[in-house]
């Protein structure tokens, strides 16, 4: 797909703030830290869209982009960093279960993982929650230019083990690599809603 405009819209924490236009959207998940906003700004072929920090924690809000003002890409906090505030913790949780759980655009859900460290029970508690709702998901593990042929081959079939499937796409912000197969899916999906 050709990337012609990539915005930020806006921040939300409910429903009552998330647009209305009820174009498809692709949610973005995974723990802090793991490379999320670096995934976007990789896939849009921009630098800045998408916040990136090296302070895990730093997206606390629902975040809106608008791709060629036809879908959107949806930045959701990460889980599981500790050094967040604990009242910020306790809405982080119904705040990200109940927009997966009713946003009617929702065409799919990248759960990313890093791909240097097993998969935790969060990232497999998120993809059975997904799954157990129906909703489309695949899977992707960042900073996969950090490893060797080998040692990536070695960490996507543990990945495989722990989170139970056979599908994960190996994924390089730094060199693209894996961004066509996510187009290829984020493609089909839109085309799928309309």
């Amino acid at each position: 797909m050709k990337v012609t405009s990539a915005r930020f819209v806006k921040s939300a924490t409910n429903p009552e703030h998330y647009p209305r236009d009820n174009r498809p959207e692709i949610a973005f998940m995974g723990r802090s830290n793991v490379g999320k906003s670096s995934l976007i700004n990789s896939l849009l072929g921009t630098r800045g869209l998408a916040r990136t920090s090296s302070t895990p924690g730093r997206t606390q809000l629902i975040n809106f982009f608008s791709i060629n003002d036809a879908f959107y890409f949806v930045d959701l906090p990460g889980y599981g960093y500790a050094r967040v505030p604990r009242d910020v913790k306790k809405l982080w949780g119904p705040m990200v279960e109940k927009y997966l759980a009713t946003r009617p655009g929702l065409v799919l859900s990248i759960l990313i993982t890093d791909s240097r460290h097993e998969p935790t029970e969060l990232d497999l508690l998120m993809k059975e929650w997904l799954e157990s709702s129906g909703k489309p998901l695949i899977i992707v593990a960042t900073k996969a230019d950090k490893l060797s042929s080998n040692q990536l081959r070695a960490s996507l079939s543990r990945a495989s083990a722990v989170l139970n499937t056979k599908e994960i796409v190996a994924y390089s912000a730094v060199n693209r690599s894996g961004a066509a197969r996510l187009w290829k899916e984020i493609t089909n999906r839109i085309a799928d809603f309309k």
